[in-house]
């Protein structure tokens, strides 16, 4: 059988008309010979893409280009992202795989919604019907004329951190949280997005590949080679955020992996067996010269910042993964509780939108954060 691979849901160029497609025929499992799908459940169930009016591109990330669309049977504004097929010979691709696996298994305020799978003519030609969003914050930071107030920084990392609490405690972990891959709606609702690096984990954990996360929120036990993950890493991302919408600038913008953990000691001092035990058998610890600094540097970075909210930052920035803050503990914070409190989600301000700057802003995100940071 010989498959056409599609662009867009368009037809490609040579390519015979959907209703003089060739038809579609698999091989029996029983007998010999092959049987015909009829051209009325060729699709299965999915809708068609045809169905969906594409407004506008709005990016383009490592695992698809993502669309504004219009669902012609329902009138809703939907983000439509087609799934990439580059070079796979055997089906979709497992990113594809686990992100809609588990984004269908999703439900929650603070998580991107997949509605729905679609498909075009061809079976390489799939598209995610995700909820939309109108901004994502990587490109609001840089497009902000003025810097998101700390009772707004609190109303979003609040936000995150609930929807962080739901994926943790159904054991799954994200590994690629940054500021591009979290959206935020015109009512002031922020979603976590892109999950094809996310994964469940269980007990105990199995080696996952180390070199996940966006480099400037990579916690240091993966730089260091890490292959056991728990949600710790993601937590330690959600330090890197908070103190990025606080500070109005990345934190840690390492050049390079020994760049990173450059930066890291600066800011936090040495690493040692006493602050984090098993240190020194870590995989790669051995390849580094790490700089002698004795001192946590965070308070000088924000002198202006309260005791709870330093408080706060130091347990997300815990070396020992064992002892960094939960999502939970996050959330019980006094920092949350103190003045100035967080804004209402619907009181957080509006923006115009930068649609041709945007990261692919539905479950990618990686257009702007490209520019901002090395994946």
């Amino acid at each position: 059988m010989r498959i056409t691979i599609m662009a867009d849901g368009d037809r490609a160029e040579g390519a015979p008309a959907e209703s003089e497609a060739e038809p579609l025929r698999f091989q029996r499992l029983w007998g010999e010979g092959y049987f015909e799908v009829p051209a009325s459940e060729r699709l299965g169930k999915c809708r068609s893409v045809k169905e969906f009016e594409k407004l506008n591109r709005i990016g383009e990330g490592t695992y698809g280009i993502v669309y504004r669309a219009r669902d012609t049977v329902t009138d809703e504004t939907v983000a439509l992202k087609k799934v990439r097929m580059d070079n796979e010979k055997e089906g979709m691709p497992i990113s594809s795989l686990r992100e809609i696996t588990l984004l269908l298994e999703l439900q929650h305020p603070n998580i991107v919604e997949l509605k729905e799978v679609v498909v075009g003519n061809h079976l390489e030609s799939i598209f995610l019907v995700m909820g939309y969003c109108e901004q994502d914050l990587a490109s609001l930071l840089e497009n902000m004329q003025t810097p998101f107030s700390e009772a707004q920084v609190k109303c979003i990392i609040l936000q995150v951190l609930k929807g962080l609490q739901y994926l943790h405690e159904r054991y799954i972990i994200h590994r690629d949280l940054k500021v591009s891959n979290l959206l935020m709606t015109d009512k002031g609702c922020v979603k976590i997005a892109d999950f094809g690096l996310a994964r469940t984990y269980g007990m105990p954990p199995q080696p996952m590949t180390p070199k996940v996360v966006t480099l400037w929120y990579r916690a240091p036990e993966l730089l260091l080679g890490v292959t056991t993950q728990t949600t710790s890493i993601d937590m330690w991302a959600v330090g890197c955020i908070l103190a990025e919408l606080l500070a109005h600038k990345p934190l840690l913008p390492g050049t390079s992996e020994i760049h990173q953990i450059d930066l890291i000691v600066q800011l936090l001092g040495t690493p040692n067996e006493n602050i984090w035990p098993g240190f020194s058998k870590l995989p790669l610890v051995s390849q580094y010269t790490l700089r002698k600094q004795p001192y946590n540097n965070l308070k000088h970075k924000f002198p202006w910042l309260s005791e709870a909210g330093l408080r706060l930052l130091n347990f997300l920035f815990m070396y020992d993964p064992k002892k960094r803050a939960t999502a939970k503990d996050s959330l019980d914070s006094s920092y949350f509780k103190e003045k100035p409190l967080p804004c209402e989600p619907e009181l957080m301000p509006t923006f115009p939108h930068h649609r041709n700057k945007r990261a692919a802003s539905t479950s990618t995100g990686t257009e702007t954060q490209a520019k901002r940071a090395k994946p």
